[in-house]
């Protein structure tokens, strides 16, 4: 994270705060559908299709929000290290051309498009909010629990949308509760990236990975240990003849020294008792 300025931080969390600018939008065009219209039975893209007075501004909103998350996005990216890092690039940008997408192709319009779009913003957001948690974890335990619950709850609502599985929170309520947590999230993260930029890794995180390299390297002189025991087996057992003796087992006797231990009058007696005798 030291190599991003705080001036680019700024710019960059601005410009993820600027994302909730969708909500304002969609409440104004609301007030503005002549038809009665409920956030519960009704879902978003409907606010920018044909029926709704206001749709362009709604359509403008949608391709407003996906160039303000690629923006941010392009700022913030190298305050997001390690695979989260990649994971939350790849999922927001999917996320982002979903939305300007939906914004392009408003539903009535070209639905297959439209679909297309939202699809790809819902998929895009929770991932991508999982892999931004995982992304500042190293430097806020609590950002990074906060992201993951969020995307967390995106993804769920997500599947529960696609599948139909609306219950009591209507076609309508399930389609926001999918949606509305990525705009809260980049907000979320983008304040937090600037309280937590200086922060140092947390012991926690080191330790975890300190484990790791440690497991690594157990697992690696086992390994090596066992590949010398078994080529050690296998040069006795090339030294003896006998490839199939057991390299653990015990030294068997030669004949000779079995049998002067043998006593035809006492054949019971232990050869310490013989040798006594």
């Amino acid at each position: 994270m030291a190599a991003v300025t705080r001036t680019r931080l700024r710019l960059g969390a601005l410009l993820w705060l600027l994302t909730l600018q969708f909500f304002v939008v969609e409440t104004v065009v609301q007030a503005q559908y002549e038809l009665a219209y409920s956030r519960v039975d009704d879902v978003i893209s409907l606010l920018g299709s044909s029926a709704s007075s206001g749709q362009t501004l709604m359509n403008a909103s949608f391709v407003a929000q996906g160039v303000l998350i690629v923006a941010g996005l392009v700022l913030l990216r190298p305050a997001l290290p390690g695979r989260g890092g990649q994971v939350a690039t790849a999922m927001l940008t999917a996320a982002a051309v979903g939305v300007v997408v939906v914004g392009l192709f408003p539903l009535g319009d070209d639905d297959t498009a439209h679909r297309f779009g939202a699809f790809l913003y819902l998929l895009g957001s929770g991932i991508g909010l999982i892999g931004t948690a995982y992304a500042v974890r190293p430097r806020s335990e609590a950002l990074g629990t906060v992201l993951a619950l969020l995307g967390l709850f995106t993804t769920a609502m997500t599947v529960f949308y696609l599948a139909g599985v609306t219950g009591y929170l209507g076609e309508g309520g399930t389609e926001r509760a999918a949606a509305y947590p990525l705009p809260l999230g980049l907000v979320i993260a983008g304040i937090g990236l600037l309280v937590v930029v200086d922060r140092p890794v947390s012991e926690a995180a080191t330790g975890r990975r300190a484990l790791r390299e440690q497991a690594r390297a157990e697992r690696i002189r086992r390994a090596r240990e066992r590949d010398e025991a078994l080529e050690a087996a296998a040069a006795r057992a090339a030294a003896t003849g006998r490839p199939d003796a057991d390299p653990d087992a015990p030294p068997a006797q030669d004949d000779a020294s079995a049998t002067d231990d043998f006593d035809p009058d006492d054949p019971w007696a232990t050869p310490r008792r013989r040798r006594d005798t």
